[in-house]
């Protein structure tokens, strides 16, 4: 089967990602605390992250929270059993092998050897920020009425070559913020809103090759550009409910898509027949759409849930994980639902 159009067409390689017998994406043994208990309807991949040899490190809520595939999907390695009561939300592989982590619902970053060694911690765990956020089982960010410090369920991070981190924080908060590579605090910008600089859940975030920050401002359905600075520079939109972002060496950027069918609140409207599906979209360096995919039947390969997290590798191949947390849909997937799909690039 083959999705995209022009110069970015993806073979879909079903099976992809063979864990060990019994293993699974959607079990988890942990006992959560009665505030994380709406977890226990999340399933699936929550994030992901391809290091410099191609391997495709998973954050997932089975019992091994870390899954390292080769590119064939091939079983490499776990680590974080017992580390994480939820798994991180955020996951990136730097230049130097270290993995950082996003942990949303503790409020922190965590930074890691490759084996799974705490190196650092920034943010103070469970002790959000005061933003004005109400976290109630509806995760309504709506409430949230002025920005913080850091954090308040942050969501993703990147990484500078030379080790400084950008964190988008995130379902509590409205904010960006930069640290050095040792953790100190550099600066923050964002507001709540919808205006330039502004954001409405900033969820994923990516470097270009120029330092350029992209930013998934998810519930203003655009793409915020900044300088390393914080500058803001331009806005693309056309896309509906940004969640993972992915950037290639040629600064051609890859989008994880909700659209319009999760998450809505009681006073929003339905999805109609013509509502944007859940789906993959791929732009250029100057804001222009290259390709999409992604239809109704969310179950058929090439298809999505709810896509969010996206990856590429030195080849241009694409990995996407799903995360369906709505139970009424979680219940009805069967045990080989595409959680987990790899595009492998057509030329």
């Amino acid at each position: 089967m083959i999705v995209g159009e022009g110069m970015y067409r993806y073979r879909v390689v079903e099976g992809w990602g063979k864990l060990p017998e019994g293993w699974n994406f959607t079990e988890t043994e942990v006992v959560l605390p009665p505030e994380l208990a709406y977890a226990g309807d999340f399933t699936g991949v929550y994030a992901l992250a391809v290091d410099s040899e191609d391997r495709v490190h998973v954050s997932n809520h089975g019992v091994h929270p870390v899954i390292i595939f080769d590119r064939d999907g091939n079983f490499q390695a776990s680590w974080g059993e017992g580390l994480f009561s939820i798994s991180p939300h955020g996951l990136l592989v730097g230049a130097d092998s270290s993995v950082y982590c996003v942990n949303m619902e503790h409020h922190n970053i965590q930074k890691f050897t490759s084996e799974g060694n705490l190196l650092f911690t920034r943010g103070d765990k469970d002790q959000p920020s005061d933003t004005g956020y109400v976290n109630s089982d509806e995760w309504d960010y709506r409430t949230i009425n002025r920005s913080g410090p850091p954090f308040r369920n942050p969501t993703d991070l990147a990484v500078t070559p030379t080790g400084e981190m950008y964190v988008t924080d995130g379902y509590g908060n409205a904010r960006v913020h930069k640290f050095s590579a040792d953790g100190t605090l550099l600066f923050s910008w964002g507001e709540p809103g919808s205006g330039p600089g502004e954001f409405n859940v900033p969820h994923g975030i990516v470097l270009d090759s120029e330092g350029r920050v992209y930013v998934a401002d998810c519930e203003n359905n655009r793409i915020q550009i900044f300088s390393p600075d914080g500058d803001f520079i331009t806005e693309w939109t056309g896309v509906t409910h940004p969640l993972g972002l992915a950037i290639d060496r040629e600064d051609i950027l890859y989008v994880a898509e909700w659209g319009y069918r999760y998450g809505l609140k009681p006073d929003m409207p339905p999805p109609s027949a013509e509502s944007p599906q859940p789906g993959v979209s791929i732009w250029s360096s100057t804001g222009e759409l290259l390709t999409r995919w992604g239809g109704e039947d969310t179950l058929a390969p090439g298809n999505f849930c709810l896509p969010h997290a996206i990856g590429v590798d030195s080849r241009g191949d694409i990995y996407v994980g799903d995360f369906p947390h709505v139970p009424s849909d979680k219940d009805m997937l069967p045990p080989d639902y595409n959680t987990l799909q790899k595009f492998a690039r057509v030329v």
